[in-house]
């Protein structure tokens, strides 16, 4: 199976890690609509999407607040390489509306056109 973020970062926030006890599971670890997006185990090739994830000890916001942050990330970089156009949000979402219509929605609620 493809490398997944937190086995890339070492964040020790999956399920069991480290960390996941003192600092909580991480939601890319645990979307489990996620799974399987570019082989990966729930969102761990789709982290850059996800809102709520906590990297170099920062927490994270939606796609749109941390995407600045995602393109200086070597894993970020990776799956770039590796996938083109298939890692894309509009890839991650259309993944999660065929798989689980809930999770699209609130996908597409945290990340959709702003509303102000």
């Amino acid at each position: 199976m493809p490398q997944n973020c937190w086995e890339f970062r070492k964040c020790g926030r999956e399920p069991g890690g480290r960390l996941a006890s003192d600092l909580g599971v991480c939601p890319a670890a645990s979307l489990a609509a996620a799974d399987g997006y570019l082989g990966g185990r729930n969102a761990g090739r789709a982290c850059a999407f996800v809102a709520g994830t906590f990297c170099e000890g920062i927490f994270q916001g939606t796609y749109r607040d941390k995407s600045k942050d995602c393109w200086d990330c070597a894993f970020y970089r990776m799956l770039r390489a590796e996938h083109g156009a298939a890692f894309s949000m509009p890839a991650f979402a259309l993944h999660l509306m065929r798989r689980d219509r809930s999770a699209f929605e609130a996908f597409f609620a945290e990340n959709g056109p702003r509303r102000d």
